[in-house]
């Protein structure tokens, strides 16, 4: 059993999931850093941070997540905070995307579902206290072209965090959403540069933003933000206030 509290972060191997570890890890929390396929990525974030632990586990296989819960449950015996990150994207016109593409996408937003349903089951409710943090992205209101499933997804996303927070009333549980905008991650650093200065002309303050700056405000909502619940929170630089 754990006396830290104890923070389970999903796709915490790269980019806003590892800025989100380690400031969670700055807060005093173990942290369970989830990835799929990130092995050695994940386990240099461990070796990294005091206390944390990394887990491996498919989050679209409901027997994964079965499983992942066994271990934390071994391992430290508490989930404090979740932090729903993991997501996957294919980039493809609706009319090109055939269905296999279309549940790639879909699927991670059934595990992640899942994942919260059986952390509330097995960890907050017998606490009496937890905080969930879903990554959505602001695509998920403004719509974007060749990524419809994952618009799709990010969408449902917050208003999975709207329904889960009514559902929640009069339990210290709260679940919140972090939007961020155009982010400087693995995922954009490849990005041709012209796409990149098209990007950055529609943020008025006229850069990408950071992951250390979507884990502030994930770290906020997880440790010190005790009235905020149901919110979408959007940190894009002002291309899009909600």
């Amino acid at each position: 059993m754990s006396e830290n509290p104890v923070a389970l972060v999903t796709g915490a191997a790269t980019g806003i999931g590892a800025a989100c570890a380690r400031r969670l890890s700055a807060e005093g929390f173990r942290v369970a850093v989830h990835y799929r396929s990130s092995a050695e990525k994940a386990q240099k974030l461990v070796s990294e941070l005091p206390g944390s632990f990394g887990l491996q586990a498919d989050l679209t296989d409901e027997s994964a997540i079965d499983g992942l819960i066994k271990e934390i449950k071994a391992e430290a015996g508490r989930v404090d905070v979740l932090v729903n990150n993991a997501g996957y994207n294919v980039n493809a016109p609706m009319l090109t995307m055939n269905l296999a593409q279309y549940d790639s996408v879909a699927s991670v937003a059934r595990g992640t579902w899942y994942l919260s349903k059986m952390v509330l089951r097995r960890f907050m409710f017998r606490a009496g206290t937890g905080r969930i943090v879903n990554i959505s992205s602001v695509v998920g209101h403004t719509g974007n072209p060749g990524q419809v499933p994952y618009t799709m997804v990010k969408a449902g996303l917050d208003a999975f965090t709207k329904s889960l927070s009514q559902e929640l009333v009069g339990k210290d549980i709260l679940v919140n959403s972090v939007a961020p905008g155009f982010i400087d991650t693995d995922m954009t650093e490849v990005l041709p540069d012209e796409i990149k200065e098209t990007i950055v002309s529609r943020v008025p303050q006229g850069r990408m933003g950071t992951a250390d700056e979507v884990a502030d405000v994930v770290a906020f909502l997880s440790t010190r933000a005790s009235y905020i619940n149901g919110t979408v929170i959007h940190v894009n630089g002002g291309m899009y206030g909600g």
